[in-house]
Order: structure tokens, then sequence, then C-alpha cells
């Protein structure tokens, strides 16, 4: 909830910069505004916009919740406060709301596409600078799992680190004595045989990256013939139209950015009464 709240306080000041020019001239008394939907999709935002909201000293009440299925022309909001608050506070609220549904849209069509797959769907660190925590949030709430929010979550070696390392085993058995005892190791492969050495050399979570759905079959039968404990996950330019195939290989689980990098922001506005 800190994190929440220094970030909304950010928002703020963002946009007021040295003071909003309205705020001194803005009419008294109390007015009340609505939050409508001009786009069909998922909500999310409304744990950002209540803190918002708390923090302006503006009542807001959501008839809608977080997760929740919006068509276009839904009230999702009541609002009541200073019309210097209400108004300077407009764009923020509405940024909130459109960024995070966007996204939470765009997951829930990558989610609705595994339903019968034993496969979870996992985000990527592929975030704006400064809104992870929000991104990966709005992602959440539209059916995604969180991949890593950090450097910090899990030890994974991509091609680039592993251009770096001469001798894989003794890289992980190394690693092992220095990270947590519950922290895991993923390793990304980009063909069978690198699948195979870096199952031998005691990886947790194999990344299939950018591999054709016949490499991909070929490590998932070689890990459940040799190493079942080790997880298979999916990733590199999987979208829409190829998830489900790539959920058909077996792997346990498929990564994407474009929930995130490739959502476009819903179409909401304020309208005072």
């Amino acid at each position: 909830m800190i994190h929440i709240k220094k970030f909304v306080k950010y928002a703020i000041n963002e946009d007021n910069g040295r003071g909003d020019v309205f705020y001194d001239i803005a009419p008294e008394g109390k007015f009340t505004a609505k939050i409508i939907s001009k786009s069909d999709g998922i909500l999310a935002g409304v744990k950002y916009a209540e803190i918002l909201a708390q923090t302006e000293k503006i009542k807001i009440e959501f008839l809608k919740q977080d997760g929740e299925v919006i068509k276009k022309g839904d009230v999702l909001a009541t609002l009541e406060g200073r019309a210097a608050k209400l108004l300077s506070s407009e764009r923020t609220f509405l940024n909130m709301l459109q960024h995070a549904s966007g996204i939470a849209t765009m997951a829930s069509k990558y989610a609705a596409k595994l339903e019968g797959y034993n496969v979870v769907l996992l985000d990527t660190r592929k975030t704006r600078p400064h809104l992870r925590d929000f991104e990966k949030y709005a992602s959440r709430i539209g059916g995604a799992i969180n991949h890593r929010l950090g450097l910090d979550d899990c030890l994974m070696l991509k091609d680039t680190h592993l251009r770096t390392i001469t001798d894989l085993k003794e890289f992980v058995k190394k690693a092992r004595k220095r990270i947590s005892w519950v922290t895991k190791i993923e390793i990304e492969c980009e063909t069978f045989e690198q699948a195979k050495k870096a199952m031998d050399a005691g990886a947790d979570i194999i990344m299939c990256d950018n591999m054709n759905f016949e490499q991909i079959k070929e490590v998932v039968e070689f890990r459940n013939q040799n190493f079942a404990y080790v997880l298979v996950e999916a990733s590199g330019n999987i979208n829409l139209d190829t998830i489900c195939e790539y959920a058909s290989t077996g792997v346990d689980a498929v990564s994407s950015g474009s929930i995130i990098h490739q959502a476009t922001w819903l179409d909401f506005s304020m309208r005072v009464d």
C-alpha cells in the first residue's frame, strides 16, 4: 500500500506542476461527477484510484470493481468533492484507469485463449520505467501471473549471461551456494541441445526462447523422461494467434511481453453533473 501512495502522490505532482492555475479561482462548494466507459473491456486501476481519491479528499464510489467486464456506456464510478480537487485530479484518475484497464483487457484475451490448457500465462519485465508494479498489477487483474518483478526474484541466465559463462554446471553449483535456498534458476535456451545441457547443469526452469513447436515438444519429451521436476516455459514472439499452439506442446507456462507493451488504453471520460 505504501508504494501505491507514493506512486499516486508522484502522479499528482507530475500533472499539477507548480499548481493548477484553475485551483484558486475554482467555484466554491461540492460537485459530483461520473467516470464513464467509452470502451468494452476489463476494468483495472480501482485500487490506485481509491488511494488517489483518499489523498485528494474526494468521495468516490466504484460501481464496477477490478477484474469485472465493462461495456461502452457503463458508469464506472461516482465522485463528489470540491471543483478544484475534482478537476485537478481528472486526468490522473483517467490515466490510471485507462492504462491499467487496457493491460487487464489484453491479459484477459490471452487468458481466454488458454482456457482448457494446463498452462500458466506469464507476463514479462518489458514494462515502462517506474511503472512495473502498476503494470504488473494490471496484468494480474486480467488473468496473467507475474513472472519476475525484478532481477532479485529469480536467477535467470539469458543468452547474454551465458556468453560470459565458461562452465555452466560449475556456475550453477556456485550459484546454489550464494543465492537463497528458495530462489529458482531459470536458463534461456534457443536449441534442444542447449536445453539438455541446462537441465544437466541443474536448472529449475528451462525457457524455450524462439524455438519452433517441434523443438519445444522435443525439449518437453526429454524433460519428461529425464528431469520430471524441471519446469518448461515457452517464450519469444508469442501472440494471440500462436499461443494455443505453444500451449499444446506440453510446456508448463507461456510468457508474452505483449500482454503489457502491446496493450491499448481503454477510453474513459469524466463528466461533471
